[in-house]
């Protein structure tokens, strides 16, 4: 027997089966740095149409977690894609640097009691390795973009920048000074954002108590009676005894009807519709005497129910009315505690009270100031117990027990919050600007006009626009910039410089950064005025500092907006933030430039496990990027990100990071065979015309083409599990499943210059051209290395590459093409891939009952209609080669009554053993095997192939 193996054209590539990812992977990056692949992608882009997504920063502490893997790799994807399609994209990362954690880390490890300069220098260190920690982690991942430039919040030019938009704001009139009641941690001692707040469990003394009335005379004509028959008491109902002692008003709903209920002893104020409720549990028999509308009760006087424990307690609550009193719990009474409660804060406001007159006796450390009788120099939460115990003693209270309700906490210590009316620094949403039109009315406005992924975000927004407060934006804290302010001692005025103060501060920080405040003499910028102003201390939100990055990044360290006031393409962050920086960014922009700082929100989920169950340490459910990286390699990861819906939860685990490398495997085994099969291909020389070429590699191309439309829109509309699903979808269906499959007889044993194998050949080439760079985006690292063993004249890295331009779509020159091929259309090919489907479905049957071995043994006889007849017999004698079968007969359908029948109406089908021997060369079994003597185990098609030989003319397959 002769050996032929060295007369057929066998696949050869040095693209490896195996990715070895985490050990290729650290090396590409290492490639694309000595390359300084970023810079030359700026350079190629250069004077393209831009797209600039915005880095919303992460907190510059711990090193990064699957959420930011999501966060940054969708980011990635966005960015590579729009170079890909020939914008110029840049993207400049960044961190968020300042702030509470940060100072908290410090405080752990050196102390409490630091010298505030000492401290801020030990806060900007700590930041600064964080940094370059997640920078590692980010860069590992594969995401490109200018590491050597990031914008820091700490850098100095982005303090000052900030400053500098925090006097745009004081200018347009946003900023006010205020005593408000604010979110209030006292381990962190200051003020909390609204996304820094939590809720929790948390069990607390649920207490009924009475107040005595002082104006009974009042009480009894609200109810029409000449007079009350006892003492009457207001009742009301709390979680928080601990406001007891700073109440200072009552609340009633004017709609609810109230009641005056006889219980023997007293008569006692409730809502109607809760008298039973209450009195069950106060364990009173009781009648109704009179009922009256809450609007009736308007400023009638009750004494405070400690007025007889002790004198400091002598002052009258009045009924106030209020629409924020509720029936679903308590008595239908709200006590008011106005430093201590929004709501409160506001009606006791509107009814004239003025701040000096809102009682605060709670400190920002939680402990009551030393004057405050009976309780003076207690911890809140400790003093509870006593209140109770002393609004029993003082005959008040009627019902006492423990509840577990949801509480506020902070996010950070876990610990339980406040509201606590403090002086602070405002941004006023009902503030007008030089427009004439409020804050809330502009970023109401702003929200109608941006672009919401998902468009459910939209609403989300405009409600929380819409019914937010003022925003709090000072914090007392060391390690953040400044709020530059001087305050007039006597009138708690601003400086009427301030402005052009906060631009010579400004310009301070610039040079020596935010400690150029801190240590700042007032004399320096107020000379002899100095005496007469304080200096104010506090600093500003990091959500300000994060918020106002579109005005010191995007139109100063790092310019990369348009004009009139930079607008970034898009923000892209997960769905908390349109509470967070979304949210900030919209008011300061906003407030700035009269709109938003971006035209599209972008929001993503939250990992969860397999089961749906959050990340968590203990519950061993963590998935950290690090490991998976170590493990599998960043392009899996990269990969999970773009299989999975963004738009809600997003599961993670070790089992399906597994079933992820198995779909990555499915790509890579397909790149590999089109690059082993491209083995002595150079497509200057070799390529055939589309016209020249045979149908099925023109429907092969076409394919391609039609993909690549479709993943264009897909990346263009951020739809990556779409990219996933299609590329994945072409090389298991279309490549794998069908086109591959039947290419390789040609392309193995046809001679090596014949026009079936170098149009073969061609389609393989302009595939894997196209392919390398639709993945690209995604699989960064594996689509490098496709794209560096294409043969041909090759770029410097895929990553500067567009779109392939050399795909095409049916029918291709189809003037120039036969009849018969120019018919071969898409609905031609979705047919015949139907009818190899079942065939298929045919021989694997008669594999299994052991009828042939493989699907070149078999001879098939396909009985159809006359439709498929019509479609089928177009490939004349080539049809074998589509079915991958020694031979294939057409036959009329109704000859065949004992064939198989399939599920493709029109088309039934027998499969029997070749009685022919097998071809040494092609594997089938063709009746002229061995009628060569010269060659005794070929057929004369594998003869004519071998070098020297006349060749074989193939037109379809």
């Amino acid at each position: 027997m002769s050996d032929y193996k060295h007369t057929l054209n066998l696949p050869s590539t040095d693209f490896p089966m195996r990715g070895n990812l985490p050990a290729r992977e650290p090396a590409r990056i290492a490639q694309w740095n000595d390359l300084r692949l970023y810079a030359k992608l700026r350079e190629a882009r250069r004077g393209r149409e831009r797209f600039v997504l915005h880095d919303g920063p992460p907190y510059a502490n711990g090193s990064i977690h699957i959420g930011h893997a999501v966060n940054k790799l969708l980011k990635d994807f966005i960015v590579r894609s729009k170079n890909l399609a020939g914008f110029d994209s840049p993207y400049v990362p960044g961190w968020d640097c300042h702030g509470l954690p940060i100072e908290h880390k410090v405080e752990t490890t050196h102390g409490k009691h630091l010298p505030a300069d000492q401290a801020r220098a030990l806060c900007r260190e700590y930041a600064a390795a964080q940094v370059e920690v997640q920078k590692e982690g980010f860069v590992r991942l594969g995401v490109q973009g200018d590491w050597d430039h990031p914008y820091l919040t700490m850098n100095f030019a982005n303090e000052a920048g900030e400053i500098r938009a925090l006097a745009e704001m004081v200018k347009g009139g946003y900023v006010f000074k205020g005593l408000k009641p604010v979110n209030w941690c006292f381990d962190c001692g200051s003020a909390l954002a609204e996304a820094e707040v939590e809720y929790q469990d948390k069990q607390s003394d649920a207490i009924d108590v009475a107040f005595p009335c002082a104006q009974p005379e009042a009480l009894a004509a609200a109810f029409g009676l000449d007079a009350l028959p006892k003492p009457a008491s207001a009742v009301i109902w709390t979680t928080t005894p601990w406001t007891i002692p700073a109440n200072q008003a009552m609340n009633v709903h004017p709609e609810f009807t109230y009641a005056l209920v006889d219980t023997g002893e007293r008569l006692l104020l409730l809502a109607e519709e809760l008298v039973e409720s209450c009195l069950a549990r106060y364990g009173y028999q009781g009648e109704t005497l009179a009922t009256a509308p809450g609007a009736s009760l308007e400023h009638i006087a009750f004494h405070h129910p400690l007025a007889s424990a002790d004198a400091g307690y002598a002052r009258l609550s009045p009924l106030y009315l209020a629409d924020y009193v509720e029936l679903g719990a308590g008595t239908g009474i709200v006590h008011s505690a106005p430093a201590y409660g929004e709501d409160d804060f506001h009606s006791c406001r509107r009814y004239g009270m003025s701040f000096d007159e809102i009682l605060n006796p709670v400190q920002g450390n939680g402990v009551y100031v030393d004057t405050l009788p009976l309780f003076g120099g207690q911890m809140i939460w400790k003093a509870n117990p006593q209140i109770v115990t002393a609004l029993d003693e003082a005959g008040a209270l009627l019902a006492h027990e423990k509840i577990t309700h949801s509480y506020m906490h902070c996010w950070r210590h876990k610990t339980p919050v406040i509201y606590r009316a403090t002086a602070q620094w405002f941004v006023g949403m009902d503030r007008q600007g030089p427009d004439g039109r409020t804050l809330r009315e502009t970023a109401l406005a702003g929200v109608e006009a941006t672009d919401f992924i998902p468009a459910w975000g939209k609403a989300r927004l405009h409600s929380m626009i819409a019914n937010r407060p003022d925003w709090c934006i000072s914090r007392q804290r060391n390690w953040g910039v400044p709020i530059p302010f001087f305050l007039h001692k006597a009138s708690g005025e601003l400086h009427p410089r301030t402005v052009e103060l906060m631009e010579a501060v400004a310009s301070r920080v610039e040079v020596e950064g935010i400690d150029a405040w801190f240590k700042l003499d007032p004399s320096e910028l107020l000379g002899d005025e100095a005496a007469d102003y304080d200096k104010v201390t506090d600093t500003l939100d990091v959500w300000f500092d994060s918020g106002t990055t579109h005005w010191h990044v995007l139109r100063g360290s790092h310019p990369l907006g348009h004009d009139q006031g930079p607008r970034a393409d898009l923000y892209l962050e997960g769905s908390d933030q349109h509470r967070g920086w979304f949210h900030s960014s919209l008011l300061t922009g906003s407030a700035i430039d009269g709109h938003p700082p971006y035209k599209a929100l972008l929001t993503h989920g939250f990992t969860v496990d397999e089961k749906g169950r959050k990340m968590s340490k203990s519950l061993g459910n963590v998935v950290a990027p690090q490991q998976v990286m170590d493990k599998l390699g960043a392009d899996i990861l990269r990969l999970w990100v773009a299989s999975t819906d963004y738009s809600g939860e997003m599961a993670v685990s070790d089992e399906i990071l597994k079933r992820t490398a198995d779909v990555y495997r499915r790509i890579r085994n397909t790149s590999r065979f089109l690059l082993a099969n491209l083995n002595g291909f150079d497509p200057a020389a070799h390529a055939v015309a589309s016209d020249a070429m045979l149908a099925l590699d023109r429907w092969a191309v076409d394919r391609a083409a039609v993909l690549q439309a479709r993943i264009e829109r897909a990346y263009a509309e951020y739809r990556f599990r779409d990219v996933y699903q299609q590329v994945h979808d072409f090389c298991a269906r279309d490549m794998g499943g069908f086109y591959l499959d039947i290419i390789k007889d040609r392309q193995y044993t046809t001679q090596p210059d014949s026009l079936a194998r170098r149009s073969c050949q061609t389609a393989l080439y302009h595939i894997v051209e196209a392919l390398a760079r639709w993945i690209a985006p995604i699989l960064a690292f594996t689509a490098e290395e496709i794209y560096e063993n294409i043969p041909g004249v090759r770029g410097e890295s895929v990553h500067l590459e567009t779109y392939y331009d050399g795909l095409f779509t049916l029918p291709a020159d189809a003037t120039n093409l036969p009849p018969e091929q120019a018919a071969m259309d898409r609905d031609f090919w979705e047919r015949v891939i139907q009818v190899k489907q079942a065939v298929n479905k045919q021989l694997e049957a008669a594999r299994n009952e052991g009828v042939i071995k493989g699907a070149l043994d078999s001879e098939v006889t396909l009985y159809v209609d006359d439709a498929l007849h019509a479609l089928l017999s177009r490939f004349e004698d080539e049809l074998r080669f589509v079915l991958i079968t020694s031979e294939a007969t057409l036959a009329p359908l109704g000859e065949g009554a004992d064939a198989q029948p399939t599920e493709l109406e029109g088309l039934k089908l027998a499969v029997r053993l070749s009685p022919y021997e097998k071809d040494e060369r092609s594997w089938e079994r063709r009746p002229d095997v061995g009628a060569d003597p010269a060659h005794p185990t070929l057929s004369a098609r594998s003869i004519a192939n071998l070098p020297g030989g006349p060749g074989e003319v193939r037109r379809f397959a």
